[in-house]
């Protein structure tokens, strides 16, 4: 970096300028916004702090979310940046906020929605279920679960879908999605300089959070079979499928692991749901939420049924995210 101060900005303005094609950005407020947006769609609104990219400014485009509200490097965006983002976004037809359990980003978006005039409601993602409780939330934490929420919505609301109809879908696909993680090693968060927390070179941090938050345990570093073990018998206990059931898995890196380790967790973590009788039917491999660059993955399903998985399959077309037409 150059500044600890410019950190945020100078990322964003190269961002903007490598993907003008798709968005724009707003310095002030911050926020990043589809380029063309189509008049009476359901507006999708999400945001967080920063670091955990391409989360959420990276999904912002066709087939996903309509702008994206980007924080300090793990800190909460303002009221006002999320409120400017929906009348930056709004055509009509509402907003939708789509936004991470966590005390700060639920507070904000709870008054940037008393502030908006445009008929608007919230999806909670909550999909962690490593821990209840800890030091950001009450209740499970938001994680990678909401690339899913918002890929799926997101191609809900483009078929001109009103308010009620893509709540409703949201809530319905958190639900039926459930994530947990592990860490290799922590993060530095540039204002701080130093790491989040330590974890030695053969120890791994079991449930860790995006933002470094302590996990269930402290083990011994251990094979990916036996990681994808231990997360998939906690995620699979959670949710319950049914035997026969397809599922789509996410394997997500936490910034620091290699493509190939992602590869072969996403190997193991196949090998285990059929050994219970689970259909791995969709999957996505790669960094999609982050924790700068922490090393280390989670592993996220949720329970296909036909519109859940006819949404995943349409054509996206985002900094992060491209597929079909």
């Amino acid at each position: 970096m150059n500044c600890v101060d410019d950190f945020l900005s100078e990322s964003l303005a190269g961002f903007a300028i490598a993907h003008s094609d798709v968005v724009t950005l707003s310095s002030d407020p911050v926020f990043v916004r589809r380029r063309r947006l189509t008049p009476g769609k359901v507006a999708l609104i999400s945001g967080g702090g920063s670091g955990h990219e391409p989360l959420h400014a990276g999904f912002v485009g066709y087939g996903m979310l309509d702008a994206a509200c980007p924080g300090q490097v793990f800190t909460s965006p303002t009221p006002d940046q999320m409120l400017s983002a929906a009348q930056a976004a709004d055509t009509g037809a509402g907003v939708l906020f789509v936004v991470k359990n966590y005390s700060g980003d639920v507070m904000n978006f709870e008054m940037a929605a008393e502030m908006c005039d445009a008929p608007n409601a919230m999806v909670l993602v909550n999909d962690d279920v490593a821990v209840e409780n800890s030091s950001h939330t009450t209740g499970r934490r938001g994680v990678a679960g909401t690339v899913i929420v918002e890929k799926v919505v997101g191609s809900l609301a483009e078929t001109g879908a009103d308010l009620e109809q893509c709540k409703a879908f949201g809530d319905r696909v958190i639900e039926r999605t459930a994530s947990m993680g592990v860490a290799l090693t922590s993060c530095i968060v540039p204002a701080a300089g130093t790491t989040t927390f330590n974890v030695g070179d053969d120890e791994m941090e079991v449930g860790v959070g995006i933002h470094g938050e302590p996990g269930r345990r402290r083990a011994r570093l251990a094979s990916a079979d036996a990681i994808s073990g231990e997360l998939l018998e906690t995620i699979v206990g959670d949710l319950e499928p049914a035997k026969g059931e397809e599922l789509l898995v996410l394997v997500n890196g936490l910034g620091g692991t290699p493509l190939g380790e992602l590869y072969l967790l996403f190997n193991s973590a196949r090998q285990c749901l059929e050994r219970k009788g689970l259909r791995v039917a969709r999957s996505l491999i790669g960094n999609v939420t982050t924790s700068l660059e922490m090393a280390g993955a989670s592993l996220t399903l949720c329970v296909l049924d036909d519109e859940i998985k006819r949404h995943w399959d349409t054509p996206v077309h985002t900094p992060a995210l491209r597929w079909g037409a």
